[in-house]
């Protein structure tokens, strides 16, 4: 065991004085070591029930054979965080939280790892330390809230965001958006809809981390407690089978989790992480493979916020085992950390509810939710969530509308100077240029609110998982290293096509290469993390990971 470098032979009596201090004792000493990290905090409502888990998931540890040993992981609410100086965290505290979990992991030398977290990065950064790491480990993802209740209509957090449009478009009330405000968030648990957060638990299952069902299951539900105590239970299995991370997560399994993601058309965050944690595992996955995946794989579960089911009902529907029972004959038969096979949990599977979760005979949309867009715009690429955009929004042309940054752009969209058929473009807030690469959920909601149809939004930084519409993000290169996204001027032409997949900026290149003569890239004064976040990130088409 690799524990035993820190508590085998005589001279590990001072290490073994120090274990014996925390209660460990003699039979103890002889079993696996196993580390929990857990996100618990009580300022993230994805978080406030982990340490309920973490302590169900220590009785399956110790029913099992083991020796658990908690410690803490830092989480960012990107709701509470968005549209501020805050939001430019939240994307550097992915590289904290795969940091932090390494140095915990390898300076106590843990025979395996127990990660219980949710939320948008938190989830991600987990799976990177687990495959960088690459010691025994599975993934416990907290759950969703359940979703909010007014006037016989389900809510989510986006219905407030959206609400914040319609106040400025004057169609409702300060008094009604605070009644949706006190009734869309009923307790614990990740946002309701298929946003970041719980993509990302999908995505944790279908690429065989964790164990079958458990990103679906609401956080308040029992089934919630024994899956977590299950995870504890089964990865002393891993630890004596010697069943590793990147036995798990391979160019098979991460395919598995991209076509997932197309069937269920998740967020276009899903791309930044998936190629961090490939990264990570050491597989060679590019852009490319989104859309080779997408143009074969149906789009079946018409999730929020682009149609109107949530995860609660989604697990009512079979969760993604029935996901995968659907999915049977595209996915790859590869392992999961249970011991079984993604097939063989499909074959178990039952769908039971058809109106949510779809035959791919019936779907929702022939193709996947996600397309990777490349062009003169994007030469190393850009995300959208098609399966958000309305087919008459496919393909638009229109003049730029240019902001350097998030908050301009948002007081222009208030003060209803966009015009429909524009394209905002939101610059400088890429990796490097932000940094951080915060989410435009405040912009694009309050489009939305606002009544547009006809306005696409287009930046070098992220959306969040809850944004809908002809959104375009990830441009890569981004403006801050020169991007052609930074030579745009207010009233050039930019045309995109979602069905050519092309995103192009239509000015003669003599005259790209006149501005580019004048272009300086705008001096930041930053300190402290940002600082050194901003001097080692990389692009977004290859996951913004931090290079060594």
């Amino acid at each position: 065991m690799r524990s035993d470098e820190v508590k085998s032979g005589y001279q590990r009596a001072p290490n073994r004085s120090l274990l014996r201090s925390l209660g460990v004792t003699d039979r103890e000493m002889g079993l696996p070591f196993i580390g929990i990290a857990n996100a618990y905090n009580t300022i993230v409502p994805g978080h406030v029930h982990l340490r309920t888990l973490t302590d169900k998931v220590k009785e399956g540890i110790i029913a099992a054979g083991g020796v658990p040993f908690e410690f803490g992981v830092i989480g960012i609410c990107d709701g509470i965080a968005m549209g501020h100086e805050g939001m430019r965290y939240s994307l550097p505290s992915r590289e904290n939280i795969a940091d932090s979990i390494e140095l915990m992991t390898e300076a106590h030398r843990f025979d395996g790892l127990v990660c219980v977290g949710t939320c948008d990065k938190i989830v991600p950064g987990m799976l990177m330390a687990a495959a960088r790491c690459n010691i025994p480990s599975v993934v416990v993802t907290g759950g969703p809230m359940l979703s909010g209740y007014l006037a016989g209509k389900e809510l989510s957090l986006i219905d407030i965001f959206e609400g914040v449009g319609k106040v400025a478009a004057g169609t409702m009330s300060e008094a009604a958006l605070q009644e949706l405000e006190c009734c869309a968030m009923p307790g614990c648990g990740s946002c309701q809809g298929l946003y970041t957060a719980n993509t990302m638990a999908c995505m944790t299952e279908a690429m065989g981390m964790s164990l079958p069902g458990c990103a679906a299951i609401p956080a308040v539900d029992a089934a919630k407690l024994r899956i977590a105590r299950e995870s504890g239970e089964r990865v002393l299995n891993l630890v004596r089978g010697n069943i590793r991370p990147r036995d798990i997560i391979t160019i098979d399994s991460l395919s598995n989790a991209i076509r997932v993601d197309m069937a269920l058309g998740g967020s276009t965050n899903t791309v930044l992480h998936l190629m961090a944690i490939a990264v990570e595992a050491g597989v060679p996955l590019n852009l490319d493979r989104f859309n080779e995946i997408g143009e074969k794989t149906p789009h079946i579960c018409h999730m929020q916020p682009s149609g109107p089911h949530s995860m609660q009902t989604l697990y009512r529907a079979g969760g993604i085992p029935a996901v995968f029972k659907e999915l049977t004959a595209l996915l790859a038969d590869t392992p999961t950390v249970s011991g079984m096979s993604v097939k063989l949990i499909a074959k178990a599977a039952v769908v039971r509810d058809s109106n949510v979760i779809k035959g791919i005979n019936s779907p929702v949309s022939p193709a996947g939710g996600l397309k990777i867009l490349k062009g003169s715009l994007a030469p190393d690429g850009a995300v959208v969530k098609c399966a958000a955009v309305p087919k008459g929004m496919w393909v638009h042309q229109g003049p730029a509308r240019v902001f350097d940054g998030e908050k301009a752009a948002m007081k222009a969209i208030l003060a209803r100077e966009v015009k429909e058929g524009d394209v905002v473009i939101i610059r400088y807030e890429g990796p490097r240029g932000a940094p951080g690469m915060p989410e435009m959920l405040s912009p694009t909601s309050a489009l939305m609110g606002l009544g547009y149809t006809r306005v696409a939004l287009i930046t070098d930084g992220r959306f969040s998982g809850g944004t809908r519409g002809p959104c375009i993000g990830h441009i890569a290169p981004e403006a801050a290293i020169g991007g052609p996204i930074a030579l745009i001027r207010n009233g050039d032409t930019i045309a995109m096509d979602l069905f050519k997949k092309t995103l192009d900026h239509l000015v003669p290149d003599v005259e790209l290469g006149a501005r580019r003569t004048t272009w300086k890239p705008p001096v930041q004064q930053l300190t402290g993390v940002l600082s050194r976040y901003a001097a080692s990130v990389g692009q977004a088409n290859q996951g913004a990971v931090q290079k060594p």
